[in-house]
């Protein structure tokens, strides 16, 4: 009954740990990847007052031209980034399947980091597609000796996420130039998901389109910036071809994005969210300095809200399990990788629950 492309794709573990969460009492629960904070008030009241007025309809599959002209002033300002062209998506996880549909034949390979956010594998497999893994361990940086030999004439894509889910690595100009130049020598899409921009604390942020503009698509959206991980709204800039077969796909798949999560996306867009910048630089702080003083091998994460160290012993799965029992709530870091060496923890959570973490993971350090 079912088909052989179900059968390539593993349920989310992340979803797992979500299940059991709601069976357990009071967990400590650092194991959610997302904002701790709800959408700004302006935006909901656009969104109200957009339901009450009655946008409810479609829109245009491609998504309303103020929005549009607004991310093209945003990618100017913050990217000096003129795309050829834009898609409004249905959140970036949209863009992502639109993109990979577009470009990926069956045997094509789709290169990223490893770690990597986890979608990546399954919707390459999904799309008959070959997944091939960077490895970036045990720093989660970039580095051409990692990278050449992994280019082949089956690769269609490099998939890069910087800030990065999970490890909150954050890519210098330097590794940008770098994957961008390999790329360009032989005509390598490279897929820039950019979810995370506004959360990175330690220098400048650099983006792979200011770079590689010509053949990079730039994914972005408003889930982690403003709270609307629920919404589904999101977009995808870059080559006019690759955005029109994107937008043609969007048509007979999502249709379009949410109608009135795009005139709160407006709203969104006019508000200063630079305090949430430090409000997670200050978790990261903290929990880096605890697992640090704790005695974990943990690189300091740059951006978004995550932090991936190693177990102290035993694999992922057996550290996480342990972590349960203790009736805390973590991710086994082979969710996102092709090892099982490490876990992720995500802080958005208030100081207490990560203090309860912290002193949990101090616990169980040592069998």
């Amino acid at each position: 009954m079912l088909s052989e492309r179900i059968g390539r794709i593993d349920a989310s573990g992340i979803r797992k740990v979500f299940d059991l969460a709601a069976t357990m009492k009071d967990p400590i629960n650092l194991s959610i990847g997302q904002p701790d904070f709800d959408v700004p008030e302006p935006a909901k009241q656009a969104a109200i007052e957009a339901i009450r007025s009655g946008f409810n309809r479609y829109t245009v599959t491609q998504g309303i031209p103020e929005l549009h002209q607004r991310i093209r002033t945003l990618l100017a300002d913050t990217r000096q980034y003129e795309p050829e062209a834009t898609l409004i998506t249905s959140g970036t996880s949209g863009g992502l399947l639109l993109a990979l549909l577009a470009t990926v034949n069956p045997g094509d390979e789709v290169i990223f980091p490893d770690p990597y956010f986890v979608m990546y594998k399954h919707l390459v497999h999904l799309c008959d597609g070959k997944p091939v893994y960077l490895d970036t361990y045990p720093d989660f940086r970039l580095r051409p000796e990692a990278l050449e030999p992994l280019l082949s004439p089956r690769t269609k894509m490099i998939v890069l996420n910087s800030p990065c889910n999970p490890t909150g690595a954050v890519y210098t100009a330097d590794e940008l130039t770098m994957v961008a130049d390999l790329a360009a020598d032989r005509d390598i899409l490279v897929l820039s998901d950019e979810i995370y921009d506004t959360y990175v604390f330690d220098g400048a942020y650099t983006s792979m389109a200011s770079i590689r503009p010509a053949n990079t698509l730039l994914l972005g959206g408003f889930s982690k910036a403003y709270g609307m991980t629920g919404w589904r709204l999101g977009y995808a800039a870059g080559p006019a071809e690759l955005i029109q077969q994107m937008t043609k796909l969007q048509q007979y798949t999502f249709v379009c994005a949410p109608s009135f999560t795009q005139r709160a996306g407006l709203a969104a867009l006019d508000l200063d969210c630079s305090h949430i910048e430090s409000h997670y630089r200050r978790k990261r702080d903290l929990i880096y300095h605890g697992l640090v003083d704790a005695g974990y091998e943990v690189a300091k994460p740059e951006g978004a809200f995550y932090i991936f160290p190693k177990t102290p012993w035993g694999t992922d799965m057996e550290f996480v399990e342990e972590a349960i029992r203790h009736n805390l709530l973590i991710i086994p870091g082979s969710v996102f990788s092709e090892r099982a060496t490490h876990f992720r923890i995500a802080y958005p959570a208030p100081d207490d629950t990560i203090e309860r973490g912290l002193e949990v993971l101090r616990r169980i350090a040592r069998r």
